[in-house]
This record gives structure tokens, C-alpha cells and sequence, in this order.
């Protein structure tokens, strides 16, 4: 049977990009009689689109979630709350009656938690605690929090912080680097890594890097193009992995004049590489008020490789034996997302990664191979080499690395 009004459907994934250019292009469509919307569960209470008569609802959500345990962030498709499934519900009849339908019983419904967990308690809390110790708060154990987070998220974000220099052995703020690390709207690790790229000799290169990093979905990947898509993106892939990859695709997309025609040809998001664009002349500024110099590697990588593990060495990977990767930190297993240049090439070594994704496997996004002596010299307080192997190889030494324990014992004192 035909509708003969719009539906709203909810497909439960998160998409951070969407804003009011979308919330305005899908109310210029529906009143040019598009009549079906799929929308992500950002439409829940950010997008208000006139004329819904109809939702179905799918009853799941996919969130951001923190594991302090496996010290990851992943994206996690979970059931909705009913909080979310009555805000999905309301999207309809809102400006005349409507209907929702639901794909699950209600039964299941009143199985659902009654709210979403709040993001302060399935968040990596790094962030939170050094805008806290910026503003003065030193004890943020006790802090109250409106949604007091969970324990071993706290101790592992002070861990961390710790590690990256932010903070010192009494918990304190550091100058001049934490102090200046509190002052970038990005993860810590960026900012450390932004910070060290003078010292690197490449903090042109890495600002356009972390960037990049901010941009979703930079490939453009058409259902009916995929194999021209996929050639097109290939001219930009190097070895090395999917960092130097977006670095490619921006210096080359500045070259070429910073081109939407040249975007549509390469199969590119020029909208998102404009954004890039505007995000690196912001980080630009802070570099230059914190006098970074303005240095490039002039093509040469392994500085700016050097760089990125000097911020993101907590994030290392290694291949095991049975082809899977596992943490350095606690063994965890990880695999190559699809999506990365390194999925279909010779798995390295060692990688580091920005983030996990979590679905049927623990995925690996935004990878790059890196060389586990680099582990060791620039993170020695985060890493040790074993010594229950032989010593007769240097390579088998600094092939095998453990964390070093009992190093943060002090900092969740008191």
C-alpha cells in the first residue's frame, strides 16, 4: 500500500557531520516531493523536518563507547533506550497526526533501559580530566560529577595523561606541556603529537595530518563507481599506511587549487577537505602562539612517522603469529579495517592507530606501520623491553616489548 506521506526512518548510526546544511537540504527535497527520509539518530532531537507523518523506528543505536579495559574507543550498535525510542517516535505528527511503528514488540520495549547512558560514563575521560586540571581542579577523584564515570576510567585517563607528559608524578598539571595540551579542542594524543612536530622538523606536514584526522569520510565511494572510485583513490595510498594516505590527499588537493571539480573527478569529499582546511589554519594559530616552528620534512617520512608515535605510542598494535594483531598493552585482539590502504597490502609488523570500531570484530582505523625500535626510544616510560627471551638479537629484543608495571602506582593516591 502506498503512503502518501513522508516517513522518517531511523537507521540508529551516528554521524557526527550532519548539521543544519543537511537539516536544510532535506526540507528543500520533501517539499520538492521526496517522500521517504532515512535519517541516523541525530534526527532524535537535532533535525526538525516539517511534514513527517510516519516513523519506523529499528530500536537500536549506535554509540560511542569507552573500554577502559582494552584502553579503545569503538562505536557500538546497541538496543535504544525508551528515552530515544519515544524522542524517535515524536519526530512524527508534529505538525499533524502520526504514526510510529516499531521494529521490536513491546515487550522488548519495556525490556529497553528507561535512558542512554550518559557519554561521561562511556567516554575516554583524558580529555575531561585535563580541561579539569586547566581550570584548577586538582582532585578529580572527587569531583562531583552529574554522571559520576566509572573508576577504571579515571585511573586509566590519569595513566595516560601521565604518559603523555600532561601531568606529573603528583598528579599536577605540567608546564609548559600540559598546560598547552589543555588548550586543544582534540585527544590528547593529537595535541602531544602537534606539540612535538618541532622538535620532528615536520609540523607543516602534521598539522595538515591532524586535520585530516578530524574529517569524516574523505573517500567518496559510489555504489554504481566503486572499481573507478577505488582506482582514483589508490594514486593517493603509500605503504607506509593511512596517515601519510590523508596527507597526500590534502597536499594534493591544495595543489590543485583546492578544486570541486577535482574532488568529483578523484571521487573526494570536497566539502570535508574544505573543512580540513579551515581546522589546519586553526591548529596553525595555536602552534604559533605556543612558537612551534614552521618546519616541513620536505618529503622525507620517518619524521613525520616518528612524530605520530611520539603522541599515539599508546596505541600500538603488533602481528602475531596466528595473523591477527594484538595490543602491546594487554594482548587484545585487533584487526586492519577494510577501509585502510594496509588492509589488502602485507600486514607490518607493528602499526599505530587513532581508534578501534567495534562490530562482529575489533576493527583498527586510520593505521600506520612504524618500526617497534621508535616504541622504545620515544616512549621509554611506557615501554620496556622482555626479558625472559633471548638477548642475542637486538631485533628479537625490540620485537618484543612489555608495559612496564607498577609506573603509575602513585598517581591515584589520595
Amino acid at each position: 500500500m502506498a503512503l502518501p506521506n513522508t516517513i522518517w526512518s531511523s537507521c540508529g548510526h551516528e554521524y557526527e557531520a550532519s548539521g543544519l546544511r543537511l537539516q536544510r537540504k532535506a526540507g528543500r527535497e520533501i517539499s520538492m516531493g521526496v517522500e521517504v527520509v532515512v535519517a541516523t539518530n541525530i534526527a532524535e532531537t537535532s533535525i526538525t523536518i516539517n511534514g513527517i507523518a510516519f516513523v519506523i523506528d529499528c530500536g537500536f543505536v549506535k554509540l560511542r563507547a569507552y573500554d577502559p579495559k582494552r584502553a579503545v574507543e569503538s562505536l557500538v550498535i546497541v538496543p535504544v533506550s525508551q528515552a530515544s525510542a519515544n524522542q524517535r517516535a515524536g519526530r512524527s505528527g508534529r505538525n499533524r497526526s502520526g504514526q510510529c511503528y516499531r521494529l521490536y514488540t513491546e515487550e522488548d520495549f519495556q525490556k529497553l533501559p528507561p535512558s542512554t547512558v550518559p557519554e561521561m560514563q562511556r567516554s575516554n575521560l583524558s580529555p575531561v580530566i585535563l580541561q579539569l586540571k586547566a581550570l584548577g581542579i586538582d582532585n578529580v577523584l572527587r569531583f562531583h560529577f552529574l554522571s559520576p564515570p566509572p573508576a577504571q576510567s579515571m585511573v586509566q585517563a590519569l595513566e595516560l595523561l601521565y604518559a603523555l607528559g600532561g601531568l606529573d608524578k603528583h598528579c599536577r598539571l605540567t608546564e609548559p606541556l600540559g598546560v598547552r595540551m589543555a588548550e586543544f579542542p582534540l585527544n590528547p594524543m593529537f595535541a602531544k603529537m602537534l606539540l612535538e612536530s618541532g622538535n620532528f622538523g615536520c609540523s607543516a606536514e602534521i598539522l595538515s595530518i591532524a586535520a585530516m584526522m578530524q574529517i569524516q569520510n574523505v573517500f567518496v565511494v559510489p555504489p554504481n563507481q566503486k572499481s573507478q572510485a577505488t582506482r582514483e583513490h589508490r594514486k593517493f595510498a603509500v605503504e607506509e599506511g593511512d596517515h601519510l594516505t590523508m596527507l597526500n590527499v590534502f597536499e594534493a588537493f591544495i595543489k590543485f587549487n583546492k578544486s570541486s571539480q577535482w574532488c568529483q573527478q578523484h571521487f573526494l569529499n570536497y566539502k570535508g577537505l574544505m573543512r580540513a582546511v579551515t581546522v589546519r589554519e586553526q591548529l596553525k594559530k595555536l602552534l604559533s602562539k605556543f612558537k612551534v616552528p614552521k618546519i616541513s620534512s620536505e618529503g622525507d617520512p620517518d619524521p613525520i612517522l616518528r612524530c605520530i608515535v611520539a603522541g599515539f605510542f599508546a596505541n600500538a598494535a603488533k602481528l602475531h603469529s596466528t595473523g591477527v594483531y594484538r595490543t602491546v598493552r594487554d594482548g587484545h585482539e585487533l584487526h586492519i579495517h577494510p577501509t585502510s590502504v594496509l588492509y589488502a597490502e602485507k600486514p607490518p609488523n607493528w602499526v599505530l592507530f587513532s581508534e578501534v570500531i567495534q562490530t562482529n570484530k575489533y576493527y583498527m582505523r586510520d593505521v600506520t606501520a612504524v618500526e617497534s625500535a621508535w616504541l622504545l626510544e620515544l616512549a621509554p616510560h611506557f615501554y620496556q623491553q622482555g626479558t625472559h627471551l633471548s638477548r642475542t638479537s637486538k631485533r628479537a629484543k625490540l620485537d618484543n616489548l612489555a608495559m612496564c608495571g607498577g609506573v603509575y602506582s602513585s598517581l591515584c593516591r589520595g
